[in-house]
């Protein structure tokens, strides 16, 4: 299942990196292309997590990038500015990914 969501939030990823190249403008095309850079970068992380046997970096990068990149899309798309204080969240879920990754990895020998 987690390689699921991490493909579909992939192809979120770039539909909403288009989105800001080719059809928002100003602060909601910034918006949109860094949640599609942190969310494309963290589903190819989930990938690459299950891959290397570490499911929860997995799941902590495909939640952190929806939640970061989520938020950002939101308020991209007129939702209030209030959600920006949710996106840190998203963040540190990503980071925590990268060090379950690391851990997981230094155990693994």
């Amino acid at each position: 299942m987690i390689l699921v969501l991490a493909a579909l939030s992939g192809a979120l990823a770039v539909a909403a990196g288009a989105f800001g190249a080719h059809g928002a403008e100003g602060k909601a095309a910034e918006w949109l292309r860094i949640g599609g850079q942190y969310q494309l970068a963290h589903a190819l992380a989930a990938i690459l997590a299950v891959q290397l046997r570490a499911g929860g970096a997995a799941w902590l990068f495909v939640a952190g990038g929806a939640l970061f990149a989520g938020t950002l899309y939101l308020m991209a798309l007129g939702l209030p500015r209030w959600l920006g204080a949710i996106t840190p969240i998203g963040g540190a879920l990503m980071i925590a990914g990268w060090l379950w990754l690391a851990w997981s990895q230094r155990r693994a020998g």
